[in-house]
């Protein structure tokens, strides 16, 4: 999108929209058992977060603090849990955990994520110093795709273009 400016009409996308339609019913749901469960004694639902110094925004679908004084990102992916974390959602919860940090001035050892596609299925991920640093390093090499305008290789686990709006152009 930012290399080619090629738009990825998202609101064409199935999974982009089950996503929302998700995030939608779960501002409205009450689904304080996964909150108790885990120590939260606070939540703000779809917190608008941003960096200048780590050059990163975005909505976080709720930003919980804990009974210990830290705080924590729980996001909802309309996905189903498969006995292993992709990486893509782990690097996405350490880079909100990054913001929050900033954005509070409080410290994030964790983060959830509730699996939603079959019923609800919440996940605890514990941050270690180096995924932080691996997050880092993702977010330079994106912008270094971007700067450099070019475009990067295709992905060798052809899985992940089955819902990915530029499968046709892929080279």
């Amino acid at each position: 999108m930012n290399c080619l400016n090629i738009p990825q009409h998202e609101e064409l996308r199935y999974k982009v929209l089950k996503g929302r339609e998700l995030h939608e019913r779960k501002e409205k749901e009450n689904r304080e058992y996964f909150r108790k469960k885990i120590g939260c004694i606070n939540k703000e639902l779809s917190v608008y977060v941003a960096s200048g110094s780590l050059r990163l925004r975005g909505i976080i679908d709720e930003v919980l603090t804990l009974s210990d004084g830290s705080m924590a990102p729980l996001d909802y992916k309309f996905t189903e849990y498969r006995d292993f974390l992709f990486e893509t959602h782990k690097v996405q919860s350490v880079l909100y955990a990054m913001l929050i940090r900033e954005t509070y001035n409080k410290p994030v050892y964790k983060g959830y994520i509730c699996y939603a596609k079959d019923g609800a299925s919440l996940k605890e991920v514990i941050y270690k110093d180096t995924d932080f640093e691996y997050a880092k390093d993702t977010v330079d090499d994106i912008f270094r795709v971007i700067l450099r305008g070019y475009y990067p290789k295709k992905t060798s686990w052809p899985n992940r273009c089955i819902d990915c709006c530029y499968k046709n152009i892929c080279v």
